[in-house]
């Protein structure tokens, strides 16, 4: 165990989500996907030509570029985060049979198809300014459509207290296209009984 999150952090606290007739509205459909197929067309530049790339060179013409689901915005849905009262410390398994270190910050709570469902959202052990929120997750799709170590998400804090889980932003871990890379798989209880028909899939062969 670690130090109580503090919860008035000056322009990084975690605020809990309160309940209300009316969020943010939704946005204009076009504008959404316009800005997703321009990080995914960003995203591809970065792999394929990034000094930094985790895509062996011998390997970018047969995985780019990489392959999504289609958009839908019926996987962006609102989310409340549940505060961890003291943020646990998880070892969670990784690709490379070691363990990665991980606190518990809360769990986010939130209806998927119609479903009540939840994720924990992580941070590295010892992170005392938190901005965003780490959560990996596997699905009915995971090991078929999708990469079979699980799909991440990133998800910044707010201020406000309103918080959206964007399926349409899941991406694979960069141990889907280099196994020299080490990446943490999703606990058991990121491990939705759903069909996640959104985010990339996995890579080709």
């Amino acid at each position: 165990m670690t130090n109580r999150l503090k919860l008035a952090v000056v322009a990084c606290t975690i605020a809990p989500l309160v309940a209300c007739s009316s969020g943010p509205s939704a946005p204009d459909e076009s504008v959404y996907v316009d800005g997703l197929v321009e990080a995914r067309a960003d995203k591809d530049t970065f792999l394929l030509e990034g000094p930094d790339s985790p895509v062996p060179p011998e390997m970018r013409d047969t995985l780019l570029p990489l392959p999504y689901y289609p958009v839908d915005q019926g996987y962006a849905v609102p989310a409340s985060l549940s505060l961890s009262d003291d943020r646990p410390v998880f070892e969670m398994p990784t690709s490379t049979g070691a363990t990665r270190r991980m606190q518990l910050v809360g769990v986010l709570e939130f209806s998927l198809l119609g479903d009540s469902r939840s994720l924990g959202a992580f941070v590295p052990e010892g992170t005392q300014r938190i901005t965003s929120l780490f959560v990996p997750f596997a699905d009915l799709t995971t090991g078929d459509s999708t990469y079979s170590a699980g799909r991440y998400l990133d998800i910044d804090t707010t201020t406000t207290g309103y918080y959206t889980i964007d399926f349409n932003q899941a991406y694979n871990p960069y141990c889907a296209y280099n196994d020299a890379y080490e990446c943490p798989y999703p606990p058991p209880p990121n491990r939705l009984n759903a069909l996640v028909l959104a985010g990339e899939q996995a890579p080709e062969g």
